[in-house]
């Protein structure tokens, strides 16, 4: 998997994108609900945190609702 500075679309940088693939992670969906978890990964700090959660967020209000 690519160790670039870009997390599923997301630039948070080379660090925190390696630290979250050696935690498993491949793609934002697979991130945990509660994102502050993530800050006891080398690399993952609030910034990378903050990016994440803000573009998870934008991806779910995309969705569609499933009601017609």
């Amino acid at each position: 998997m690519d160790r670039g500075p870009e997390f599923d679309g997301v630039r948070i940088g080379r660090p925190a994108v390696g630290g979250l693939i050696d935690a498993g992670f491949a793609r934002l969906e697979d991130l945990p609900e509660e994102l502050d978890e993530l800050a006891r990964i080398h690399g993952v700090g609030p910034k990378a945190i903050r990016l994440l959660g803000e573009e998870r967020d934008a991806r779910r209000r995309e969705e569609p609702s499933g009601t017609a």
